[in-house]
């Protein structure tokens, strides 16, 4: 018999209220409140949290609190990453961030999706689909991603673009939804 976390690693419809799930969200709640609350003047305390609460925390990297999300050991940031102000990472299914990413103020990864038709939302089913983010993309200030979406390297999301389909590399993506407006040089 497959369990509930079991569905939801699998990306199938799953219940969110689940004992195992919730103790998964309440661990994450948990070390977010001690990553957020973290006095200034302990750097080191706020990112033994960080590292605790993440799957992967890369050398060099660093999120600036607030931030929020669902489970924590679902997302996974390479090295030299930046995350600004007010970051919420619904990281129902995984997140993987690539290497030297840089990303703005209140950016939204949102894995988690319901279903359609009414009967299934009321009955408080849910699932995911993973979001990929290439090395060196940069997501401005109140992106959104979707769920099921791949952005490539060096692609420049601008601010507060939707992003609901995937985007390839090296381009300049705006709008709601997203779209690829030019091809990004590449520079030293």
């Amino acid at each position: 018999m497959t369990t509930m976390r079991e569905r939801m690693l699998a990306g199938e419809l799953y219940l969110a209220d689940d004992p195992e799930i919730a103790a998964d969200l309440d661990r994450a709640a948990r070390l977010t409140e001690r990553f957020n609350a973290g006095p200034v003047d302990d750097p080191q305390g706020r990112l033994a949290a960080l590292r605790e609460l993440l799957g992967t925390l890369g050398e060099g990297s660093w999120i600036r609190p607030p931030f929020h999300c669902d489970y924590g050991w679902q997302t996974h940031l390479g090295p030299r990453c930046f995350v600004n102000f007010n970051a919420v990472f619904l990281d129902v299914a995984r997140i993987n961030i690539g290497a030297d990413v840089q990303i703005g103020p209140n950016v939204q990864l949102l894995t988690a999706t319901h279903p359609l038709g009414p009967a299934a939302r009321r009955a408080k089913w849910e699932s995911a689909e993973p979001i990929n983010i290439g090395d060196n993309a940069w997501l401005g200030g109140g992106v959104i991603v979707l769920g099921g979406v791949t952005i490539g390297a060096n692609t420049v999301v601008g601010a507060g673009a939707v992003v609901t389909r995937d985007l390839p590399p090296d381009v300049l993506a705006v709008g709601n939804p997203a779209r690829p407006v030019r091809t990004l040089e590449q520079t030293t």
